[in-house]
């Protein structure tokens, strides 16, 4: 009875210190993989190309993961913790755009969240 009390009251103690993305990290990595669903670009995994739709539907899962597990609470560290590589294989992710080299996703990512943030800006910034 003890054994069960201890595991239950540790489950309850993980949910609890799990805390969803700060509302605007979230706003960023919607941004993200909403541009990545909408580029027409592919997302490879673990050696299989994927449509933006798929990919956005996998990342949005390991966000979910890593949310649970509190891990991430930027753009940045969701790009580095889950959207960069395969935490089964290790290997990386790699978006390829239509006559474009694949890049590795991390860099990709990286390169929109600077577009994201500077066109958030410029928005924001009295004309």
């Amino acid at each position: 009875m003890r054994a069960v009390l201890l595991l239950l009251g540790g489950l309850l103690t993980a949910s609890v210190g799990a805390a969803p993305l700060p509302a605007s990290a979230r706003a960023e990595v919607d941004a993200l993989l909403s541009h990545l669903q909408a580029s027409g670009c592919e997302f490879n995994r673990n050696g299989s190309w994927y449509a933006g739709a798929d990919a956005k539907a996998h990342l949005l899962k390991k966000l979910d993961y890593l949310e649970g597990k509190d891990l991430v609470k930027t753009a940045e560290q969701f790009i580095e913790r889950g959207a960069s590589g395969s935490s089964m294989s290790g290997k990386p992710y790699l978006v390829r755009c239509a006559g474009k080299v694949p890049v590795e996703s991390a860099k990709w990512l990286t390169a929109e969240l600077r577009q994201v943030r500077a066109a958030r800006a410029a928005a924001s910034s009295p004309r």
